[in-house]
């Protein structure tokens, strides 16, 4: 059976780094890394007009049942079909990703820890803790880049969903983590840490 690890984290604390980082040094041959983000609900049937409108960092906007079964489904070394979000479109692509299981599961996500059932799947749990100004700085920079979002609505969404729903949801999450990781820690150091633990687990 894989060894599951829980990567959680405010929007740009750095938990996406971390765990890609963490599977570099475990091996990429041996790892599968699950993105909670592609398991947003289908919004397909509603008026795009409203799909706006829907708050994305509660965790009612996410799948958090069929991402569930898929940690299972890796769990036991079956490969899974992970969905493919439009985020521009706010609905699920009609192509899927073809994930292959390895022994090693990275499961990351701003909400998996505020799921019981996700939490307690995970036999690694780290949070990645990060001041609100730099997780700011930088969704600011990547929804503009990446999303080609306005300045203006990146603040108006931060200030609306993103940070209550932080303090609500994510924040007092970190109580089912084995290890924060706070900012300004020597990620290489944590890292081979990390790796250590795990890969001795796994043995």
């Amino acid at each position: 059976m894989a060894v599951i690890i829980g990567i959680s984290g405010g929007s740009g604390s750095g938990k996406s780094r971390l765990a890609h980082e963490l599977a570099d040094a475990l091996g990429r041959d041996r790892v599968t890394v699950l993105p909670f983000d592609a398991y947003y609900k289908d919004l397909r049937d509603m008026p795009e007009a409203e799909r706006a409108k829907v708050n994305f960092d509660h965790p009612d906007s996410l799948d958090a049942d069929l991402f569930g079964s898929h940690l299972d489904a890796l769990r036991d070394g079956l490969d899974v079909c992970v969905p493919v979000y439009d985020f521009a479109r706010h609905q699920r692509a009609d192509d899927l990703t073809i994930l292959p299981a390895h022994d090693i599961v990275i499961a990351e996500g701003i909400l998996l820890f505020a799921f019981d059932a996700i939490a307690e799947r995970c036999d690694f749990r780290v949070f990645r803790r990060c001041p609100e100004d730099v997780r700011f700085e930088r969704r600011l920079a990547r929804d503009v880049d990446e999303r080609g979002r306005t300045p203006e609505s990146v603040r108006e969404q931060f200030d609306r969903s993103v940070a209550p729903m932080h303090d609500q949801f994510v924040e007092p999450s970190l109580v089912h983590a084995q290890r924060i990781v706070e900012h300004g820690e020597d990620l290489d150091a944590v890292v081979a840490d990390l790796a250590a633990q795990i890969a001795g687990a796994t043995v």
